[in-house]
Protein backbone atom coordinates (compact mmCIF):
# COMPACT_ATOMS: atom_id res chain seq x y z
CA UNK A 1 0.00 0.00 0.00
CA UNK A 2 1.28 3.70 -1.22
CA UNK A 3 1.06 6.10 1.22
CA UNK A 4 1.37 9.72 1.10
CA UNK A 5 2.40 11.59 4.24
CA UNK A 6 1.71 15.39 5.47
CA UNK A 7 2.34 17.53 8.71
CA UNK A 8 2.27 21.12 8.92
CA UNK A 9 1.84 21.47 12.59
CA UNK A 10 5.35 21.95 13.74
CA UNK A 11 7.83 24.85 11.55
CA UNK A 12 8.93 22.10 9.62
CA UNK A 13 6.82 21.30 6.16
CA UNK A 14 6.95 17.20 6.38
CA UNK A 15 5.66 15.21 3.68
CA UNK A 16 7.00 12.02 1.82
CA UNK A 17 5.69 8.67 0.20
CA UNK A 18 5.65 5.53 2.55
CA UNK A 19 5.09 1.83 1.92
CA UNK A 20 2.82 0.01 4.23
CA UNK A 21 4.00 -3.14 4.44
CA UNK A 22 2.01 -6.29 6.49
CA UNK A 23 4.78 -5.74 9.79
CA UNK A 24 6.07 -2.34 9.18
CA UNK A 25 6.49 1.04 6.94
CA UNK A 26 9.31 1.51 4.56
CA UNK A 27 9.79 5.43 3.76
CA UNK A 28 10.57 5.57 0.10
CA UNK A 29 11.06 9.47 -0.29
CA UNK A 30 10.94 12.45 2.40
CA UNK A 31 10.84 15.93 1.67
CA UNK A 32 11.33 18.56 4.73
CA UNK A 33 11.76 22.02 5.07
CA UNK A 34 12.15 24.10 8.07
CA UNK A 35 10.01 27.76 7.27
CA UNK A 36 7.81 29.08 10.06
CA UNK A 37 6.27 31.31 7.40
CA UNK A 38 5.75 29.52 3.91
CA UNK A 39 4.08 26.42 4.54
CA UNK A 40 1.17 26.96 2.36
CA UNK A 41 3.69 28.10 -0.53
CA UNK A 42 6.35 25.34 0.26
CA UNK A 43 3.58 22.23 0.90
CA UNK A 44 2.79 21.30 -2.97
CA UNK A 45 6.19 21.70 -4.69
CA UNK A 46 7.43 19.22 -1.51
CA UNK A 47 4.76 16.70 -2.39
CA UNK A 48 5.35 16.85 -5.99
CA UNK A 49 9.17 16.58 -5.37
CA UNK A 50 8.54 13.74 -2.84
CA UNK A 51 6.35 11.56 -5.44
CA UNK A 52 8.82 12.23 -8.18
CA UNK A 53 11.80 11.06 -5.54
CA UNK A 54 9.43 7.69 -5.29
CA UNK A 55 8.67 7.61 -8.80
CA UNK A 56 5.35 7.71 -8.02
CA UNK A 57 2.50 9.78 -8.87
CA UNK A 58 -0.64 11.19 -6.48
CA UNK A 59 -3.01 9.16 -8.41
CA UNK A 60 -1.17 6.03 -6.99
CA UNK A 61 -1.37 6.48 -3.45
CA UNK A 62 -3.59 4.26 -2.14
CA UNK A 63 -4.21 6.70 1.05
CA UNK A 64 -3.47 9.98 2.40
CA UNK A 65 -1.85 10.68 6.48
CA UNK A 66 -1.75 14.14 7.61
CA UNK A 67 -0.86 15.73 11.24
CA UNK A 68 -4.08 16.90 12.46
CA UNK A 69 -1.75 18.75 15.57
CA UNK A 70 -1.89 20.30 18.13
CA UNK A 71 0.04 22.83 16.08
CA UNK A 72 -0.78 26.79 14.86
CA UNK A 73 -3.67 27.51 13.54
CA UNK A 74 -2.37 29.26 10.37
CA UNK A 75 0.09 26.32 9.83
CA UNK A 76 -1.92 23.02 10.64
CA UNK A 77 -4.84 24.31 8.34
CA UNK A 78 -2.48 24.33 5.62
CA UNK A 79 -1.44 20.33 5.59
CA UNK A 80 -4.98 19.73 6.50
CA UNK A 81 -6.76 21.13 4.04
CA UNK A 82 -4.50 20.28 1.21
CA UNK A 83 -4.50 16.37 2.57
CA UNK A 84 -8.63 16.92 2.53
CA UNK A 85 -8.63 18.49 -0.79
CA UNK A 86 -6.30 15.09 -2.42
CA UNK A 87 -8.24 12.78 -0.68
CA UNK A 88 -11.71 14.41 -2.39
CA UNK A 89 -10.36 14.70 -5.88
CA UNK A 90 -8.62 11.17 -6.13
CA UNK A 91 -11.16 9.30 -4.32
CA UNK A 92 -8.68 8.28 -1.33
CA UNK A 93 -9.14 7.84 2.17
CA UNK A 94 -7.41 10.71 4.38
CA UNK A 95 -6.57 9.33 7.95
CA UNK A 96 -5.42 12.12 10.51
CA UNK A 97 -3.01 11.60 13.65
CA UNK A 98 -1.95 13.48 16.22
CA UNK A 99 1.56 15.50 15.51
CA UNK A 100 3.08 14.31 19.06
CA UNK A 101 2.63 10.75 18.47
CA UNK A 102 3.79 10.66 15.13
CA UNK A 103 7.44 12.10 16.30
CA UNK A 104 6.80 9.83 19.20
CA UNK A 105 6.98 6.74 16.96
CA UNK A 106 10.45 7.66 15.70
CA UNK A 107 11.54 7.41 19.20
CA UNK A 108 13.41 4.84 20.67
CA UNK A 109 10.91 2.76 23.11
CA UNK A 110 11.83 1.71 26.71
CA UNK A 111 11.58 4.95 28.67
CA UNK A 112 8.47 7.24 29.57
CA UNK A 113 8.95 10.04 27.20
CA UNK A 114 7.32 13.40 26.61
CA UNK A 115 6.78 15.02 23.14
CA UNK A 116 6.79 18.89 23.24
CA UNK A 117 6.47 21.26 20.81
CA UNK A 118 6.30 24.95 20.79
CA UNK A 119 2.57 26.56 20.46
CA UNK A 120 3.96 29.97 20.66
CA UNK A 121 2.54 32.29 23.53
CA UNK A 122 5.33 31.57 25.56
CA UNK A 123 3.69 27.62 26.05
CA UNK A 124 3.96 23.81 24.90
CA UNK A 125 1.76 21.82 23.31
CA UNK A 126 2.76 18.37 25.09
CA UNK A 127 1.97 14.79 25.37
CA UNK A 128 3.46 11.68 27.45
CA UNK A 129 4.26 8.34 26.69
CA UNK A 130 4.78 5.10 28.29
CA UNK A 131 7.33 3.04 27.86
CA UNK A 132 6.33 0.75 25.25
CA UNK A 133 5.19 3.85 23.33
CA UNK A 134 1.87 4.42 24.12
CA UNK A 135 0.56 7.87 24.90
CA UNK A 136 -1.26 8.20 28.23
CA UNK A 137 -1.94 11.45 29.17
CA UNK A 138 -2.15 14.86 26.60
CA UNK A 139 -2.05 16.36 24.31
CA UNK A 140 -2.06 19.55 26.39
CA UNK A 141 -0.88 23.18 25.80
CA UNK A 142 0.50 24.77 29.10
CA UNK A 143 3.62 26.86 29.90
CA UNK A 144 6.90 25.34 29.64
CA UNK A 145 8.14 26.04 33.35
CA UNK A 146 5.17 24.28 35.21
CA UNK A 147 5.81 21.32 33.17
CA UNK A 148 9.20 21.01 33.65
CA UNK A 149 8.28 20.67 37.33
CA UNK A 150 6.53 17.39 36.26
CA UNK A 151 9.34 16.16 34.07
CA UNK A 152 11.30 14.14 36.52
CA UNK A 153 11.80 10.39 34.85
CA UNK A 154 10.77 11.36 31.53
CA UNK A 155 13.17 11.63 28.40
CA UNK A 156 12.22 14.32 25.81
CA UNK A 157 11.17 14.63 21.84
CA UNK A 158 9.97 17.35 20.03
CA UNK A 159 11.19 21.04 19.13
CA UNK A 160 11.06 22.21 22.50
CA UNK A 161 12.21 19.65 23.96
CA UNK A 162 15.55 21.07 25.79
CA UNK A 163 13.36 23.53 27.62
CA UNK A 164 12.59 20.65 29.98
CA UNK A 165 16.24 20.18 31.19
CA UNK A 166 15.46 16.74 30.30
CA UNK A 167 17.47 13.67 28.03
CA UNK A 168 16.66 14.61 24.16
CA UNK A 169 16.10 11.13 22.42
CA UNK A 170 13.92 11.96 18.74
CA UNK A 171 13.51 14.39 16.58
CA UNK A 172 11.80 17.70 16.36
CA UNK A 173 9.32 17.20 14.01
CA UNK A 174 7.52 13.86 12.88
CA UNK A 175 8.86 11.96 9.85
CA UNK A 176 6.99 10.66 6.76
CA UNK A 177 7.13 7.43 8.71
CA UNK A 178 6.67 8.52 12.23
CA UNK A 179 3.19 9.68 10.39
CA UNK A 180 1.93 6.72 8.45
CA UNK A 181 3.08 4.44 11.58
CA UNK A 182 0.21 5.53 13.82
CA UNK A 183 -2.13 4.94 10.99
CA UNK A 184 -0.52 2.10 9.98
CA UNK A 185 -2.78 -0.69 11.65
CA UNK A 186 -6.27 1.29 10.38
CA UNK A 187 -4.69 1.25 7.13
CA UNK A 188 -3.75 -2.52 6.77
CA UNK A 189 -7.70 -3.07 8.45
CA UNK A 190 -8.98 -1.30 5.37
CA UNK A 191 -10.87 1.40 8.41
CA UNK A 192 -12.66 4.31 6.59
CA UNK A 193 -11.83 7.23 8.84
CA UNK A 194 -13.86 9.90 9.85
CA UNK A 195 -14.41 13.56 8.98
CA UNK A 196 -10.33 15.38 9.54
CA UNK A 197 -10.25 17.09 13.37
CA UNK A 198 -7.95 19.75 14.14
CA UNK A 199 -6.06 19.52 17.00
CA UNK A 200 -5.98 23.42 17.96
CA UNK A 201 -6.36 22.89 22.01
CA UNK A 202 -7.05 26.71 22.10
CA UNK A 203 -9.58 29.32 20.42
CA UNK A 204 -7.95 31.32 18.24
CA UNK A 205 -6.88 35.08 18.21
CA UNK A 206 -9.47 36.31 16.37
CA UNK A 207 -12.33 37.24 17.58
CA UNK A 208 -16.03 38.39 15.68
CA UNK A 209 -16.38 42.07 16.30
CA UNK A 210 -19.09 43.15 18.90
CA UNK A 211 -20.46 46.27 17.62
CA UNK A 212 -20.67 48.74 14.79
CA UNK A 213 -17.60 51.82 14.94
CA UNK A 214 -18.92 54.77 14.89
CA UNK A 215 -17.86 56.88 11.53
CA UNK A 216 -19.61 60.17 11.76
CA UNK A 217 -19.00 62.95 14.00
CA UNK A 218 -22.22 64.22 15.91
Amino acid sequence: MLVLAIDTATPAVTTGVVTVTGDGVEVRSSRVEINTRKHAELLMPLVLQACSDAGAALRDMDAFVVGAGPGPFTGLRVGMVTAAALGDALGRPVHGVCTLDAIAADCPTGEPLLVVTDARRREVYWAAYDEAGRRVDGPHVEAPASLTRRAGGYVAAGGMAAVLGRPVVGPESPSPGGLVAVAAEALRAGIIPGPLEPLYLRRPDAVEPTGRKRVTAG
